[in-house]
């Protein structure tokens, strides 16, 4: 059995795990699709506003735009910081790297969802729907940012005393008796 796992794995590159989630995420768009109908996600009237130009449109951005500068930022903080290394003393160091990647990482996503409400697109349309203006989106993302970077600061504070409470102060050989 390992065996057959073994050439699956190798044909498909992935699990059987991945494989099936993968299948469940093409059948929801396609019950998505079906949903909607072609119809509704290419607009005739304003092609540009069309979900399926804004999809497409959306990948390309993220393939060819945000991931090699994300890869980038992270190859200018791993050199700023260095690889976590292992201390003889006191065993390897909590790495501080993913306590900046998730904040930062929460922060753009949220940029990306308020940023027609920071840059008030929209905001006659959006002012007559709610009676709310666009006023409070960027000071929200702010705070929201904020508040991502504490937690984070406190999350990798209490790793810190967690690990510094787990070590000994002293070893059988350094004892003063």
């Amino acid at each position: 059995m390992p065996n057959s796992h073994g050439r699956f794995r190798r044909f498909y590159g992935a699990g059987l795990p991945h494989l099936l989630v993968l299948t469940g995420c093409f059948l929801i768009a396609g019950c998505a699709l079906t949903a909607l109908g072609p119809d509704r996600l290419f607009g005739a009237d304003v092609w540009w506003q069309s979900i399926a130009v804004w999809f497409v449109g959306a990948a390309i951005v993220v393939d060819l735009v945000l991931l090699p500068l994300c890869a980038a930022a992270n190859r200018a903080l791993l050199a700023a910081l260095g690889s976590p290394r292992t201390d003889p003393h006191t065993g390897p160091r909590i790495p501080v790297i993913n306590h900046i990647r998730v904040p930062v990482l929460a922060s753009g996503l949220l940029l990306i969802v308020f940023l027609p409400g920071i840059i008030e697109q929209g905001a006659r349309t959006h002012l007559a729907a709610t009676g709310h203006t666009h006023a409070p989106f960027l000071e929200r993302w702010l705070w929201m940012t904020l508040l991502f970077c504490c937690l984070s600061a406190l999350a990798y504070a209490v790793r810190f005393c967690v690990r510094r409470g787990r070590q000994t102060p002293t070893t059988e050989g350094e004892r003063d008796d």
